[in-house]
């Protein structure tokens, strides 16, 4: 056997490189690139191992081990699983800080290798810098913690185990049912240690992605049970759009007249305007997908986790409605006791449509009627304009508009969160890529947003991780290049938590367009507070009177943040400046930009026909939390088990 000495850390890297992943017949590079923050645990080896060996691969400077993971995240969503970028970062916080995007990965069924340094294997100058020691066991360290949010988990304590370790990993990354985020961990002496590695372990390997057949007998009984339903209605999964079975989904619905729903992942699988396609749905849908819903008889989920939000804690579709599930993993295929299908969506959609030859459902002119009265709403949310005068805004209580005119006073401005989300949106180009993860602007966008093509909206909520917003802009930038533009839409805690890899966006020439709500609060969690019956307690920007936290909105110059990073800003408070400052935009190239919009918080959608089952609380000395557990048992009466 031929066989070359390289160090671990070079063999790695040589490994990564000679990756390929064949879809349909199409062959291409899997690891585009390399996210790396060198320090102690990484600098040496594996930073010696990536100037000698990476090739082709890209290395990109990140700023935060976290973000850089999520750019990450988010680069193997937009090419839709068919090439990632790795992330590696030193021992103890720097790999810590990697297991949340982990997370977003895992809970998202999306490609992540991260290599964080690890401790010395050998031991002998324990304790070292920024090791944990555990009494319990010397094996342990920080790197442990990714094993609850990976796929595969793995140490290298020898050189020769690189070989097993990567074929399984590799295993993972490329399983479209269990995919997710896979972690080597690297011992930084281990790192530099030499093996005779053989030359066909480090040749182009080529793993190829097998559209998995569904049996006939999945079929039969799927046909079965659609044929005995009136009302049925389809959930268009992230599924749809990693197994590019976009035509097929919509070429069933649009044969047999199905109506479907979108998850969040699903949006923008097919055209929005289609007149099959009710939107969003569950928690954060719209009233036309939920109301449909609700009458359902039988359900036909194709590629869905059926999250909480999705079903609306699983109040949304009632006990006597039946399930056929085509998923690629049968875990996800047997969710609410399914007749389960489990195959590529691509590859069983047409054989199962051609097995319903003749069907119709017994709709009438109902889903014509849901989605006229939707857009009807839309065309109020895009219109929405404050006034101190009046109830502008049914939704908004009494016990919430004092901080809605407190804002105005404090921060100047009455902008409306829908209003400003409607004018970017009809803004936008075509092509261009919607992203965004946490707060109160998914629940919007899930409901209100029109993409501008097809798989343009990147949303990461299975997670829902504050701080991916930016970073992963950045990663969709990476993947989509130049041509088009790239909108983040996030709120300003997002930001507060996460927003460094600005940086790498400067250093790389890329231009992402940040906007930033700023409503001084977490309104989304403001809203659950006080809608459950609480009173705000460290959900609002303000500063400290005598009272507490109660005074004055913070006003932050977000724009000012932008500026002296070397990005272009601009402040945000009317719509005029608004279209001015997008139209201005455009003019700029290969530099971060960031629209700091202040609007009024209260300002957002609210639930169209919806529950979400939250832990609300059984003895209070206030009567409103009363009235919500209540509200809970009843809502759980009509709630599935399973």
């Amino acid at each position: 056997m031929k066989t070359v000495r390289l160090t671990m850390a070079q063999a790695l890297v040589r490994f990564l490189e000679n990756q390929y992943i064949e879809v349909d017949g199409v062959q291409t590079p899997f690891v585009h690139g390399v996210f790396i923050i060198p320090g102690h645990g990484n600098v040496v080896g594996l930073g010696q191992a990536l100037t000698q060996e990476a090739k082709k691969m890209k290395i990109y400077h990140g700023q935060n081990e976290q973000g850089m993971a999520q750019a990450a995240v988010a680069f193997a969503a937009q090419t839709k699983r068919k090439q990632i970028c790795v992330a590696t970062s030193s021992v103890g916080p720097g790999a810590a800080n990697m297991v949340t995007a982990c997370g977003t990965a895992t809970a998202n069924n999306l490609p992540l290798l991260v290599l964080p340094g690890d401790t010395y294997a050998c031991r002998q100058p324990d304790p070292v810098l920024q090791q944990v020691e555990h009494t319990n066991s010397l094996a342990t360290t920080t790197n442990d913690a990714f094993k609850a949010v990976c796929r595969y988990w793995d140490r290298i304590v020898r050189p020769e185990q690189l070989m097993s370790a990567m074929l399984s990993a590799f295993r993972v990354l490329t399983d479209p049912a269990n995919t997710g985020a896979v972690c080597i961990a690297l011992p930084q002496d281990v790192e530099g240690e030499a093996y005779d590695y053989p030359v066909s372990f480090l040749a182009k390997r080529v793993w190829r992605l097998e559209r998995r057949p569904a049996t006939e007998v999945a079929l039969d009984e799927a046909a079965e049970a659609i044929k005995k339903a009136k009302r049925p209605l389809m959930i268009c999964g992230g599924g749809v759009r990693y197994s590019e079975a976009h035509a097929e989904f919509l070429h069933f619905a649009e044969t047999l007249g199905i109506p479907y729903g979108e998850t969040q992942s699903g949006k923008s699988a097919t055209d929005w305007m289609n007149p099959l396609n009710l939107g969003g749905l569950g928690t954060t849908g719209c009233s036309a997908a939920n109301e449909i819903a609700r009458k359902a008889d039988l359900v036909i989920g194709v590629g869905t986790r059926y999250t909480d939000f999705t079903t609306a804690s699983r109040w949304l579709f009632k006990d006597t409605c039946k399930f056929v599930n085509i998923n690629v993993s049968e875990f996800q295929a047997l969710k609410l006791d399914a007749i389960p299908v489990v195959a590529d969506a691509k590859e069983a959609l047409p054989r199962l449509e051609a097995k319903l030859a003749g069907y119709k459902p017994a709709y009438k002119d109902e889903v014509k009627v849901a989605k006229e009265k939707w857009l009807e709403e839309l065309n109020r949310l895009d219109s929405i304009v404050y006034s101190e005068k009046k109830s502008w805004k049914p939704e908004i209580n009494d016990a919430n508009r004092g901080s809605v005119e407190r804002y105005a006073k404090d921060v100047k401005s009455t902008l409306c969160q829908t209003t400003v989300l409607g004018a970017i949106n009809h803004f936008m180009s075509e092509g261009d890529v919607a992203i965004g993860a946490a707060g109160s602007l998914p629940g919007d966008m899930q409901r209100m947003w029109r993409p501008t093509g097809i798989d343009t909206y990147n949303m990461e909520y299975g997670y829902s991780t504050m701080g991916y917003e930016i970073a992963g802009a950045l990663g969709v930038k990476l993947a989509i290049g130049d041509k088009h533009e790239v909108y983040a839409f996030c709120g300003d805690g997002s930001f507060h938590m996460l927003h460094g890899e600005i940086i790498t966006a400067l250093m790389e020439h890329k231009k992402i367009n940040i906007c930033l709500f700023d409503n001084a609060s977490f309104g989304c969690i403001n809203n659950l507070q006080v809608g459950h019956g609480n009173l705000t307690l460290c959900t609002e920007l303000r500063q400290r009177n005598k009272d507490g936290l109660f005074g004055d909105f913070l006003n932050i110059d977000y724009a000012g943040v932008a500026k002296a990073y070397g990005c272009k800003g601009y402040t945000i408070r009317t719509m005029d400046e608004l279209m001015a400052a997008l139209e201005d935009a455009k003019k700029v190239k290969n530099v971060p930009v960031l629209f700091d919009i202040k609007v009024l918080p209260k300002t957002m959608t609210d639930g169209y026909s919806s529950w979400w089952r939250v832990g609300d609380t059984e003895v209070s000395e206030r009567q409103e939390n009363i009235a919500c557990y209540n509200d809970m048992l009843a809502h759980l009466k009509d709630a599935r088990k399973y």
